[in-house]
């Protein structure tokens, strides 16, 4: 839902958070049960068996966090639930209570693909991927918004022009 403010917009992004991959979920709650199965092994089995078990175990858990950091660097940028305040240049991405604000720079280049809105800087790399906008145009306000455009309200139409 689009509400326009004195110096831009708020924006309420209807997407869904991201859920944590359902691999990673799989994997840890093996690590969970791992962990007691070594806790067992160290009561009943030999010492060798106890510490393999153990060096199982630790094994285990470094490819778990491995794999949780590359998950948390691919979902990084993602935004597609929460509040935007969008002005010229910049927005705050509120996402329950959390604030995270994004300052553009000149270099940063603004797309819209589909009811997306992608952010890349100079070198063509993604910077930010919003999603959840209701509709289109709520899309295309927000990038005429971050552009430095101003929006007027005129009854029901928003009407968009470029100083």
């Amino acid at each position: 839902m689009l509400k326009l403010t004195d110096d831009g917009a708020k924006i309420t992004l209807q997407g869904q958070p991201q859920a944590l991959d359902n691999g990673l979920f799989w994997f840890g709650a093996v690590l969970l049960v791992g962990a007691v199965c070594v806790a067992l092994a160290m009561s009943l089995l030999p010492v060798r068996w106890s510490i393999g078990a153990l060096a199982l175990l630790i094994i285990g858990s470094f490819f778990f966090n491995r794999q949780r950091q590359q998950h948390k660097k691919a979902m990084a940028g993602m935004i597609n639930s929460g509040i935007l305040w969008v002005r010229a240049g910049e927005l705050v991405h509120d996402n329950q209570g959390k604030r995270m604000p994004i300052q553009l720079t000149d270099s940063d280049t603004i797309s819209l693909v589909g009811e997306q809105l992608e952010i890349t800087n100079g070198d063509s790399k993604r910077k930010y991927c919003i999603s959840g906008f209701d509709n289109i145009q709520e899309a295309t306000a927000t990038k005429a918004i971050l552009q430095g455009q101003t929006l007027t309200k005129r009854h029901v139409n928003i009407k968009m022009s470029s100083d």
